[in-house]
């Protein structure tokens, strides 16, 4: 017979820590974008700024083929389980377990990346025409990966350190470590680029130009981790890995899990990758999308992510507990946030999307070609995040129900569409089309996965209510008072003579006011709904 519980404190207690994730979140995003719009700045619209941003997300790609999103999503279910069955230290040995497993897989991962640097850098820079300078580029793109392979273990270690955290309910600094990382290699690029100088190409670059990028870059990541690591211990769940962990029955079930899981993370990043193989074919092609995936990342961060990271915790345990009523109320706060958060963004991003290119276009990226490309990948994004939203929340509902079959599923009809229509995009000329359709392969990849996660949590969910109409219509009703504040904004901006500085201080204003009267006209709408309850 299923039990059921009071579920006030939790809806509290899931705001409340939603808050604070998306608060060091949104640390974290600004961080990360600042670091994407510093490296084009620097750079500049190069095939060699294409080779380091594209090289530098290589060991990203790489870890989340190890386990990735996924580590965190099975991991934390396994370790709140441990914690309420097992004896005290049951947890702590289910980490180490577990960790020394993720080691050795990112280990012997991190020695086939050094073997098939020639053939990644190959991808990275086939598209350019020129063979003197592709060569030089292919050689910059071999040195860069092997100097930030080592990232691969790193990023595995930092991983199961948060996911040790977020078990714990502790939340801060796990969000907040990945600013520091940003902070760090946004000093080391802009240090490079006041010693060697800004806007080179493939061919002229200094040695030491390339150790100081690589190297730096590697070193944040190493910070990162160790903020991370400290932070488990903090909690009482120090990542020790041991010896013989495949003795282990906890670890080996875990293990199974993550192995099962392996597609969800990875069809994503192998997805990305693809997008960046097409992007490298335009100048400066990879900064551009670059720059439009972290504006596609920052709602996301804020809504969806920081709500399923707050409540993981608690839908694994109603799971635990057989109590389908509060995982289902679980579910339907964490959608109605998650809404929240995505709605209002789509409609500052599709409305602002060409000053904001603007704004974010600075230095040697301030051209009008660079910034209209940026802008029409802006536009794409603002709806592709909506999906994405979507698709990540139904895939951490079900993996705390310990459903692996269907966010695989999903996360592989991801990657089928999102490689299908990016490869449609060298059809085109190099420019503007092709990075735009790139976009769209983002927008109906992740349209693909939401379908099949949210049709497949709708059936595990029922009789209880999938999700909660009224309050998610008072999220679309919000935005449209959005639209004075934002066309508003809109004017001024495209009719007045504003510098650089100037336009972002209206963009800061107009966003913050349009969100102003989307919370007022929520509040109000929500005020009228309770009142007529009464």
């Amino acid at each position: 017979m299923l039990r059921s519980r009071p579920l006030g404190p939790f809806v509290t207690t899931a705001a409340r820590r939603s808050a604070v994730v998306a608060g060091w979140t949104l640390i974290s995003r600004v961080t990360g974008l600042g670091r994407v719009v510093v490296i084009g700045a620097v750079l500049g619209p190069t095939f060699f700024a294409n080779t380091f941003v594209a090289t530098n997300v290589v060991p990203n790609i790489v870890f989340s083929a190890v386990a990735g999103q996924a580590l965190g999503l099975v991991v934390v279910p396994a370790v709140v389980s441990a914690s309420s069955r097992g004896r005290r230290g049951h947890a702590a040995e289910l980490l180490g377990g577990v960790g020394a497993c993720l080691l050795t897989a990112a280990g012997a991962v991190t020695a086939l990346l050094l073997l098939a640097s020639p053939l990644l850098a190959w991808s990275l820079t086939f598209g350019i025409a020129d063979p003197v300078v592709a060569g030089q580029a292919q050689g910059i793109a071999v040195l860069l990966i092997l100097l930030v392979s080592p990232q691969v273990v790193l990023y595995t270690m930092a991983a199961l350190g948060a996911a040790a955290q977020q078990s714990r309910e502790r939340f801060v600094l796990a969000a907040a470590a990945p600013a520091v990382e940003n902070v760090v290699l946004i000093a080391i690029v802009v240090i490079a680029g006041a010693t060697w100088g800004t806007g080179q190409e493939a061919g002229g670059i200094p040695l030491g130009f390339l150790l100081t990028l690589g190297v730096g870059s590697t070193a944040a990541v190493a910070v990162h981790t160790g903020l991370q690591l400290y932070g488990a211990a903090r909690c009482g769940l120090a990542v020790r890995p041991f010896r013989k962990w495949w003795r282990d029955p906890a670890t080996m079930r875990v293990a199974r899990r993550l192995r099962g899981s392996l597609a969800v993370p990875a069809s994503p990043m192998i997805g990305m990758y693809a997008l960046l193989i097409i992007a490298a074919t335009v100048p400066g092609g990879v900064v551009v999308v670059q720059l439009a995936y972290a504006l596609f990342q920052f709602p996301l961060a804020l809504g969806a992510r920081a709500v399923s990271i707050a409540v993981l915790p608690e839908m694994s345990g109603s799971y635990e507990r057989d109590d389908r009523a509060a995982f289902a109320a679980s579910w339907r706060q964490a959608l109605t946030y998650a809404t929240v958060t995505g709605v209002p963004a789509a409609v500052l991003l599709l409305v602002l999307g060409d000053p904001v290119a603007r704004v974010l276009a600075n230095g040697e990226m301030r051209s009008p070609d660079v910034i209209a490309r940026f802008a029409a990948c802006i536009t794409v994004v603002a709806v592709a995040q909506l999906a994405a939203g979507l698709h990540q929340i139904g895939r951490q509902g079900l993996f705390a129900r310990i459903d692996v079959a269907g966010p695989r599923n999903a996360s592989l009809a991801l990657l089928l569409v999102t490689v299908t229509v990016a490869a449609s995009a060298l059809v085109v000329a190099p420019g503007t089309g092709r990075l735009v359709i790139l976009c769209v392969a983002l927008l109906l990849g992740e349209l693909a996965g939401a379908v099949i996660t949210l049709v497949r949590l709708w059936r595990a969910i029922r009789p209880e209510r999938f999700a909660d109409p009224a309050h998610i219509g008072v999220s679309v009703i919000a935005a449209a008072a959005m639209l004075p504040v934002v066309g508003a904004g809109w004017w001024l901006l495209n009719t007045s003579e504003l510098g650089t500085v100037a336009e972002f201080g209206v963009l800061v204003a107009c966003g913050l006011l349009s969100l102003a009267a989307f919370t007022g006209a929520a509040r109000f709408r929500l005020l009228r709904m309770s009142g007529g309850a009464t």
